[in-house]
């Protein structure tokens, strides 16, 4: 081929600004990173526990395979409220509704024991008027507790569920700075996923806790994963937990199952629901911490498939806590959506167990 000493400049020119730019770009971007960098706005993973304004506490019965967990607010909190499920189990959520007066809470109670479970509410308020802790209306100290339940009676034992001495001993643990623990702990001693067949294709789950920083804002997740459907893990794609074959040497796809289903059917009965907390020092009304709940749900979409259907009664709470710090209400959820996914993971990867074991304690089975 026969290039002209003028192709040859032309070929160099453009070389040349390609050159000139791909450095431009490269600098712009460095650059970029270093200012993040120099502002704080790196995100990195805290220790829940370091998120002010708030502690964690557990009860459970490690025999009946239910439990409390508790979030305890000494000082209040704001806080908002999505409920995307159909059937949910929950106690004084109408006062987190924007419309309502702007007084706080002082703890989320989230539990086993499906709506038996809301009793372990009393045992908390009990324990923070005994601390001194509530609003102060002139004739007695009166905690706001809100709660969210799950559905575990078909794991352990159907008699057995969350009371008011389990919610006080939680209540105490979390006031005497217990620590957040995933796996099969508190409220996630009897969670399950993957029940779409029966609890003989179910593998076991948990509670998971997860929380990162980014400048002076701090986000922490915590979730009870109790879900009908399957369980990825959003940064590899991977199924990670769910539906197993009849066999359970290998996973079954929950969605294909639903799909095969043509006309109304009841999904296991309602047993499954997923419950978190989004736990900030933000400086968030409650208008915008419901905001930030309803983003934090984009978390069980992309983690759990399928999800919110009438067989579900998820519920995600949004807090804020401590001493507030100035943040973006848009990035503050879309950054609580990412931390919720983590968390979801951490429930599964947490609370693995051997076969036999998880289905001694898995009820209705039928024996081969």
């Amino acid at each position: 081929m026969n290039v002209t000493e003028e192709g040859i400049m032309r070929i160099r020119t453009v070389l040349r600004h390609a050159v000139h730019m791909l450095t431009a770009f490269v600098l712009m971007a460095s650059g970029s990173t270093v200012r993040a960098m120099e502002n704080g706005n790196t995100v990195r993973e805290i220790p829940f526990s370091s998120i002010e304004g708030v502690r964690i506490g557990n009860a459970q019965d490690d025999v009946a395979k239910t439990g409390v967990t508790v979030l305890c607010f000494p000082a209040g909190a704001k806080a908002g409220v999505d409920i995307s499920g159909g059937g949910p189990a929950s106690r004084e959520t109408p006062v987190l509704n924007p419309t309502k007066e702007n007084i706080g809470i002082h703890a989320i109670v989230l539990s086993g024991g499906s709506a038996y479970g809301l009793a372990a509410a009393d045992g908390v308020m009990q324990c923070l008027e005994e601390h001194d802790i509530g609003f102060d209306t002139g004739f007695a100290r009166v905690p706001l507790v809100v709660q969210s339940c799950i559905f575990d009676l078909s794991y352990g034992s159907a008699k057995v569920r969350p009371d008011k001495k389990m919610g006080y001993d939680a209540c105490l643990d979390a006031l005497n700075k217990g620590k957040a623990i995933s796996g099969s702990v508190g409220a996630g001693t009897g969670a399950t996923v993957g029940k779409l067949c029966g609890m003989g294709q179910s593998m076991k789950s948990g509670i998971g806790y997860h929380a990162v920083q980014i400048g002076e804002l701090k986000v922490g997740a915590v979730v009870v994963l109790n879900a009908l459907g399957d369980v990825y893990s959003v940064e590899t794609g991977q199924k990670i937990a769910g539906l197993m074959n009849r066999e359970r040497t290998s996973f079954q796809d929950s969605v294909a199952e639903l799909y095969r289903i043509s006309k109304p059917a009841d999904l296991f009965n309602r047993t499954n629901t997923t419950v978190g907390a989004i736990v900030t020092n933000g400086n968030f009304d409650k208008a915008e911490l419901t905001t930030i709940a309803g983003q934090t749900r984009n978390a069980f979409a992309r983690a759990i498939k399928p999800v919110g259907t009438l067989a579900d009664g998820d519920t995600i709470y949004a807090s804020s806590c401590g001493k507030p710090v100035q943040a973006d209400v848009n990035m503050a959820g879309t950054l609580a959506a990412e931390v919720m996914a983590k968390a979801i993971e951490k429930a599964i990867i947490a609370s693995r167990m051997d076969d036999k074991k998880y289905l001694s304690h898995c009820l209705g089975l039928v024996s081969k």
